[in-house]
């Protein structure tokens, strides 16, 4: 098996251990994280009509600063302006999927600034 493809199987086992054990559903979705070398994703999803609700990136035209866009900084940006979103669209609850990635370094940034945004967790 080349490296790629036991990365890539390694990667969806870790998701799946996660997803396990998160399960959005209409009163509590799921808060999803996606982080690149350059940019970081998060969007809120109710898992049973299989919609997104509310999405934030570092791509967004409002959010994107002078600096780069992948430090820790850049991701409470991120966590706040998604914080601010759900709450305007009615959510105070969602389940935090952190997907393969590790909870430090940008993923804790964004987490810690949805909470103190208002984000139940």
């Amino acid at each position: 098996m080349n490296k790629q493809k036991f990365i890539s199987k390694q990667r969806k086992r870790r998701s799946n251990h996660v997803r396990r054990k998160v399960r959005g559903n209409a009163e509590r979705p799921r808060l999803t994280i996606f982080r690149s070398n350059n940019n970081i994703y998060c969007q809120i999803i109710d898992d049973e009509s299989g919609r997104t609700i509310v999405s934030a990136s570092s791509r967004d035209k409002d959010l994107r600063a002078d600096a780069t866009a992948g430090n820790c900084e850049a991701a409470a940006k991120i966590g706040k302006a998604i914080a601010d979103k759900a709450l305007a669209a009615g959510l105070k609850q969602v389940c935090f999927d952190r997907g393969h990635f590790r909870y430090n370094g940008r993923v804790a940034a964004l987490a810690t600034a949805a909470r103190e945004s208002g984000l139940d967790f």
